[in-house]
């Protein structure tokens, strides 16, 4: 990188905010998806709108590419800066600059935490549903990049359903203000829409404008028990089947529950071979009638048993050891592969059924759990061995594609969360056509003509 931009940023931002040594450099070429690292030339820590639209343009002019980075939490290298260059950081812009009852907005810097942002609404009796495992530690800036969900996108739907204003910063330095903070609002291009899931390819977030809903007051949770995985998808799909909408409907096989069981706060049941936690809300005097009905749906899908969360305190250890499974297979093996795709709700059971043969085909353990209600399953190839050894590479290589595979052959896609980043950039054409592709790389370049923000992702 020119020694130039360097000196320059230094110069304007100061030396505390342009990061140059060699440990801390590494940090910011490692993200969650355990590829890498992709140590990049610098990294800046922006703590404003107009420091990032500054760091745009000079990178223009030095023709430095730039990669955008929230809090590193991603899972398909998104914010790995595989060029080099200049990564942009904005997790220090972490202000949350208005919550308004009227109009049912928040206005939010991109770094703000989501727990957090939850825990202050909630605290004034508001709701931002979409709640990701990692919302203790991820950013709203990220969630908009990847377009992020979890388990109320059952009901409630995911992160760009709730965008309805951005402020970017694009290269060249040029800021606009896009969509509106109405509920309302057709006036021109729907350019939030294209911006949010675009994994940081076409501008630079500042300023993030989101629809809040009314807190419900009535919540309940449900842990159902199933002897196996199969019999759980059958479960899930009584629950589709019957027009029953909890608010969340996960799934968690035994090959993850073993591995969360010594650490997991809520005591999951010995002979478990899988478990449905299902959450609904509404108004408190429905939710015994709406639990009595959705533990019958599980129990005419094969559960059990069907226990229901006593209080506060006992929800709160159920999700906190749901959010543990995929750090917990993380930390028990060398290599944790997280694919994130999405069937149609009817080919959930045929779907995991298929997983389960992924074992067999790659010699690899594979642990399952995932957003089910939705479809959106985590499927994880577990392994102990060298990676980058030719056989092993070769099965794990075997195992992603023939999920990827059945999963298109039951007419679904191959991200609903994690985006494609540099992870699946390869198995893109499994889903979109040659001509399709073309069309978004257009796209691309008319944002960013010389193709310098966070170059090398999504495409082949």
């Amino acid at each position: 990188m020119s020694g130039d931009l360097t000196t320059l940023l230094t110069r304007e931002l100061g030396a505390d905010r342009v990061l140059r040594d060699e440990a801390q450099l590494e940090e910011y070429g490692r993200d969650e998806s355990g590829l890498g690292p992709y140590p990049p030339d610098c990294a800046v820590l922006a703590e404003s709108a107009e420091e990032v639209a500054l760091v745009l343009r000079l990178a223009d002019e030095h023709g430095v590419p730039v990669t955008p980075r929230g809090a590193g939490s991603g899972m398909t290298g998104g914010a790995l800066p595989v060029r080099g260059g200049v990564v942009l950081s904005t997790e220090r812009m972490r202000r949350v600059l208005e919550v308004s009852h009227e109009d049912l907005v928040a206005v939010v810097e991109p770094g703000v935490i989501l727990g957090e942002l939850q825990t202050l609404v909630e605290a004034q009796g508001l709701f931002y549903p979409p709640d990701p495992a990692s919302l203790a530690f991820c950013s709203l800036g990220g969630n908009v990049a990847e377009n992020a969900g979890g388990p109320r996108a059952f009901k409630y739907g995911v992160t760009r359903e709730y965008v309805i204003g951005l402020d970017v910063a694009l290269v060249g330095g040029e800021r606009l203000t896009l969509g509106r903070r109405t509920s309302k609002g057709v006036t021109g291009y729907d350019l939030v829409g294209a911006f949010v899931g675009s994994e940081g390819t076409f501008g630079v977030t500042t300023g993030i404008t989101v629809k809040l809903l009314p807190l419900p007051q009535g919540v309940a949770t449900l842990l159902a028990v199933f002897p196996g995985i199969t019999e759980a998808g059958r479960g899930i799909s009584a629950i589709l089947a019957s027009g029953f909408r909890p608010r969340a409907l996960e799934l968690v096989d035994k090959n993850t529950i073993d591995h969360i069981r010594a650490r997991a706060p809520y005591p999951f049941p010995t002979d478990a071979g899988a478990v449905v936690i299902a959450e609904l809300d509404g108004e408190p005097e429905g939710m015994e009638a709406a639990s009595l009905r959705c533990a019958e749906l599980l129990e005419s899908g094969g559960a059990t048993d069907v226990v229901v969360a006593q209080g506060e305190s006992d929800r709160r250890r159920l999700w906190e050891s749901r959010r543990l499974c995929s750090p917990a297979l993380k930390e028990a093996h060398r290599h944790k592969i997280n694919e994130d795709i999405v069937v149609p709700r009817g080919s959930i059971p045929e779907m995991l059924r298929r997983v389960e043969r992924l074992t067999e085909l790659t010699g690899l353990p594979v642990a399952t759990f995932g957003h089910a209600g939705d479809g959106n399953l985590h499927v994880n190839l577990l392994c102990d061995e060298d990676r980058t050894r030719h056989d092993v590479a070769r099965r794990i290589d075997r195992g992603l594609e023939q999920l990827f595979r059945d999963t298109l052959e039951l007419r679904g896609t191959l991200s609903g969360e994690h985006g494609i980043g540099l992870a699946k950039q390869r198995y893109l054409p499994l889903e979109q056509s040659p001509g399709l592709i073309a069309w978004q790389k257009k796209l691309k370049r008319l944002w960013d003509p010389k193709d310098l923000l966070n170059p090398g992702k999504i495409f082949p």
